[in-house]
Parts: C-alpha cells; structure tokens; sequence
C-alpha cells in the first residue's frame, strides 16, 4: 500500500535541484503535521525497542518478509510505477510481521521497503517518503499492539481457529483506516481547498484495499505454519503485483497527467463508440469544446507552474459538473472537450452554461493574488451540425472561435446553414429581391 501523492513523476535530478529542505517551503499547518508524527513515530520506536526482547527466531522471520518484500519492489521496478497514486500490495508483508511478531517490527517494517522504493523504483522528495514510512509504521503498530492483546498466542493464527483469524481481519481493517487517516490529514494540511474524498476512499479503492488485507492475513497464516512456505506464496504475490501495475499503467497511458482527465488520444477512442451508439439507437449526442480565454496571458504573468494549476483546477470544475456517463477530456493546450450523450441542444446550451458559470467563480490561490480565468465554449449537435466526430469537432471549433470574436466569456453554436432560396411553381429557383 502506497500512501496518496507519495509518488512522484519528477525526475532524479529535478528533485535534487529543488530547495535543500523542501519540507519548510510546505504550508506551516503541514510541517508541525509531519513533525509530530515523525517525532511520535522516533518516541515509540525507540520505547518498543527498549522493552523488546530481540530472538533469532524473530530477526530471521523479519528479514524473510523484508526479503519478500524487497523481491516485489524489485518487480515493480522492472516493469514500471505510474506517477501518482499506485498500489504496492506491500501490505502482504507488513501485516504478517504485525501479527507473528512484537509490535516493534511493525512499526520498523516499512523503513527499508520505503529505503528501496525511494532506491529502486522511483526518488520522490524526501521528506514524503519519510513520513509514508511513519505512518504506515504506526498504523501497522496500532495493529499489532491490537492483534497481541486479543491474541495472547500468535501461533494460534496458523492452528486454522475462526477467532484468531477473524481478529486478524479485523486489526487489518484498522491499519487500513489508521493509514489512510493520517495521509488524509496530510494532504489536507497541504491543500485546505481539496476535497477529502480525493485521498480517502472509492469504490475501487475499498475493493484493492480488501484484496491487500486479505492477501495480508493469508500470508500471515501461511508464515506462521511454516516460514519456508514464503516461497509459495511469493510467486502469486508478485504476479498479482504485475498484473495490477500493468493495469495501472494502462489507465496511466490513457491520463493526461496534468489534468488527470482523458487525453485526447483516450477521448477520442471513446468518443467514437458513443457516436457509434447514438447513431445506431437514434439518440441525441452533443459535443462542446471549452477553452480557457487569455491562458498564455496567466502564464506570462504567474509562470506555468501556477498555468498547470489552473488547468487542473479547470478540469476538476468540468469533473463535478458532468454526468459519470459523459466523456470529458484535455484537448491540448488549455482546451478541454466534453462529449454528452443524450444531450439536445436544449440541454447542451445548458450544461455549456453551468461550465461557464462554475469556471469563472474559481480562485486559484498564489502567492501573489488568487487567479481567476473565464472560458468560451463552442457546441455542436449530432445530426445537425455534423455525422461523425471530425464532422462535430469542426463545428464546435467554428463555434468556439465565433465566441471569441464576440469577446469571449460566452457560449456559441454553429452559424445556422442558410435557407435554400424558394423555388416557383415550375421549379426554377425563385429570384432574389
């Protein structure tokens, strides 16, 4: 399990360039977050380890997971990590040290998956990775200190009880929600203005985490049984790992990575089949191209670094405004193309109209004054203006610069065709006045 925004698409030495403590230059609320995190996490590890009693036995259990472990970072860094957010399935070898072992492996599990990944697979800024390894730490040790006091015996969680087991799922659900706590926290301490359900949970998000609890208790069982049997089960876990980062990286493939919407290649694909669709069933389809009016001007004068963020914060606008079934997606540059299947003109003009609406109350805060931006939108109809997707696009495009030749800020259709002029009684074309 990978914390939210922990992963970063930056380049070795782009990061190494950036300011020598790049946590400092972060919001102050964000600083005293992970300081006292960082500061709690160094406390109890050190007052865990003073009251543990370190046995062979134990030290050769943990270096198995982290050998484990280390085998499917390896793997992961073969095939590859999309930039954001990704799913690791480490919790496979977390989980098991937090139950067969004193809670301080727990806590110190995550340091040297955290030191490999930073290595291995991909550098973010430190300070992220630190505290993604503190946090994961004290979640899996709230787990284990949970498990150990319902379950005097770890060894009962091989002997195949319910309780014990059911204990297990249950201390894994814990960690599961301490851990995605105290990332929440933090992304929430760096962008007050974002929206807690982007870092807490999603439908696909609960399904992967119940995978990787699971995953992580049947592991547990299997190592308590007998430690040799982790070679068994390392083979499915790093095939299962494979297969998820491969499908990641084909959702990443179809991400335009500042926007997080569509790219146009992806958009395209898609649009295409609901054309199709309309076509075939004789619904209604509308298209309408969005473009954010005066955006070089935001960049002259703001720099592209707070450009980019206008452009994210224009397509989670588009996001929240849309229907889960409509297709919307970076066009490229500043332009943005959102497809609405069942959509006439009546309501196209209108769904064009609340993006307009909602765009222009947004406020991108910077350092120098919160930016504000307006857009003009061009809207096409399936069957009137066009019969195919290059055939819409090309009358939303005539139309979105019709908008900004009448000053921009507003929504525009296609030129109405011009009326075929009236023919006389013996069909020839009537003559024009």
């Amino acid at each position: 399990m990978t914390a939210t925004g922990q992963t970063s698409a930056r380049p070795r030495g782009a990061i190494c360039s950036r300011s020598r403590w790049p946590l400092l230059t972060q919001p102050p609320a964000l600083v005293s977050y992970v300081c006292a995190i960082l500061a709690f996490y160094t406390v109890l590890v050190a007052v865990l380890a003073r009251a543990t009693v370190f046995h062979v036995c134990d030290l050769a259990m943990f270096g198995a997971l982290t050998l484990c472990g280390a085998v499917c970072i390896e793997a992961t860094r073969r095939l590859g990590m999309p930039a954001g957010v990704s799913r690791d399935l480490l919790s496979a070898w977390w989980l098991p040290a937090a139950f067969l072992l004193p809670p301080v492996y727990a806590l110190l599990a995550p340091v040297p998956m955290q030191i490999l990944l930073q290595l291995r697979v991909r550098a973010t800024v430190l300070y992220r990775r630190v505290f993604s390894a503190a946090a994961i730490g004290l979640a899996a040790g709230a787990a284990s200190t949970a498990f150990h006091h319902w379950v005097v015996v770890p060894a009962r969680l091989s002997s195949g009880q319910g309780g014990p087991i059911l204990v297990a799922a249950a201390c894994a659900v814990l960690f599961t929600v301490l851990n995605t706590a105290l990332i929440a926290v933090a992304a929430h301490a760096s962008d007050p203005e974002g929206r807690w359900g982007e870092v807490l949970w999603d439908r696909e998000r609960v399904l992967l985490d119940a995978v990787e609890l699971c995953l992580g208790v049947l592991v547990a069982v299997v190592c308590g049984i007998n430690l040799a049997l982790l070679l068994l089960v390392l083979p499915p876990v790093v095939l299962l790992q494979r297969s998820l980062l491969h499908a990641q990286l084909q959702a990443a493939a179809r991400t335009d990575a500042k926007t997080g919407l569509l790219n146009a290649a992806a958009w395209q694909r898609e649009a295409d089949t609901e054309i199709v669709r309309a076509q075939r069933t004789g619904n209604p389809l509308a298209l309408v191209l969005v473009d954010i009016d005066h955006f070089k001007k935001v960049n002259d004068t703001y720099g592209h670094l707070v450009g980019d963020q206008v452009l994210a914060e224009v397509a989670a606008t588009l996001r929240t405004q849309l229907r889960e079934y409509d297709v919307v997606g970076r066009f490229g540059g500043e332009e943005f193309v959102v497809l609405l299947p069942g959509a006439d003109v009546h309501e196209a003009r209108r769904v064009a109209e609340r993006l307009r609406v909602r765009v222009s109350r947004m406020a991108v805060p910077t350092e120098q004054a919160a930016v504000t931006v307006t857009v003009s939108a061009g809207v096409a109809i399936l069957n009137i203006h066009g019969e195919d997707l290059l055939e819409l696009l090309a009358a939303a495009d005539l139309a979105l610069y019709r908008a900004k030749e009448l000053g921009r800020d507003r929504i525009c259709l296609p030129a109405a065709p011009l009326a075929p002029p009236p023919r006389s009684a013996d069909g020839a074309a009537g003559a024009i006045p």
